[in-house]
């Protein structure tokens, strides 16, 4: 350890970058710096630690023992800095809240929030996929998502905290043309021998790739191929007209023009979805969304999970009520 024992912040925050994504091109563009100026840091860490934290090769980027070591410290420091940065701020910092998609129950949640405490600034984005949000998260970009919590890979749900929110009846999205367009509902085996998209490919959703997945086995439907990701509406509507693949959805997913929603049934699909927040993070503002989310789920029955309908087995949904309001 250097003379003066005080370790910058930064070298811990790049460290901690590094460290979880083993990739130092990756960490630097996370951290929004050059990839020399990291490797400065972390080469002036391991001098001031005098302990070796990273095995480089050409191929890879390893921890050593010190670096597991010192992982779980860094983590801790940095959430004090930020704890501390908060606590001294005249009024608390606007909350980040990635909703997803637009149309979805999540803006319920917001906008009950929001009455909760309008002193408060939530700020929304829509921009799907959780387990890209859980990275962002814990890189300090974002504050709190929406999705499915059990398809987090355990080591990102070891370090967040989440809270049940509800159990949303899944879809499927169809051209107009569709031979089961003109049905009500669609029964899931009516589905066999078709590919459904369900975002295979997309490192930002493997949660649901991996829902799909194991709702389909045993159905005899197929997960569609990885393909290009599809933004905005119109470029959406365009592909559909042009490959008009079913896509896996939720029962409120927005309108689609060209488009119809049919709810899945035989069993009826859950997707189960939770609020998911930094492991320590402390806010006015999470505290109104969880109260937000409990009480909705109260008023709406969205705990109540209907007769016949599935589940992953063993799956992780995360809290079911918020801590008790003491503000």
């Amino acid at each position: 350890m250097s003379n003066s024992g005080d370790l910058d912040p930064r070298l811990l925050r790049s460290f901690v970058a590094v460290a979880e994504e083993l990739h130092f091109t990756r960490a630097a563009a996370r951290l929004y710096t050059a990839q020399q100026a990291l490797s400065r840091d972390i080469r002036r860490l391991e001098r001031e630690l005098g302990a070796e934290l990273f095995v480089r090769s050409t191929r890879q980027v390893a921890l050593t023992p010190d670096g597991e070591r010192l992982l779980p410290y860094a983590h801790r420091v940095l959430t004090a800095y930020a704890e501390l940065a908060d606590a001294f701020r005249g009024t608390p910092r606007p909350l980040l809240v990635d909703l997803n998609s637009a149309g979805l129950g999540h803006e319920q949640v917001i906008h009950r929030a929001r009455e909760l405490a309008p002193q408060l600034e939530l700020m929304a984005r829509y921009e799907s996929g959780l387990t890209g949000a859980a990275r962002e998260i814990l890189a300090g970009r974002l504050d709190v998502s929406f999705g499915r919590y059990g398809g987090l890979d355990p080591a990102l749900r070891g370090r967040l905290e989440a809270q049940f929110v509800r159990y949303e009846p899944m879809a499927v999205l169809l051209p107009e043309g569709d031979p089961l367009a003109p049905l009500p509902e669609v029964p899931l085996g009516a589905l066999a021998g078709r590919d459904v998209y369900a975002g295979a490919g997309n490192d930002r959703t493997p949660e649901w790739t991996d829902l799909a997945t194991r709702l389909f086995a045993g159905h005899g439907v197929r997960v569609a191929p990885p393909a290009p990701l599809v933004v905005g509406m119109e470029e959406f509507r365009r592909i559909m007209a042009k490959a008009p693949t079913p896509v896996l959805a939720v029962v409120d997913f927005p309108p689609m023009p060209g488009c119809v929603l049919r709810p899945l049934v035989g069993p009826v699909p859950l997707s189960p979805v939770s609020l998911v927040w930094r492991k320590g993070l402390r806010h006015p503002g999470l505290d109104a969304l969880r109260r937000a989310a409990a009480e909705l789920a109260a008023d709406e029955g969205w705990h109540e999970r209907p007769a016949g309908s599935w589940l992953p087995d063993g799956e992780v949904l995360g809290a079911l009520t918020a801590p008790p309001h003491t503000g």
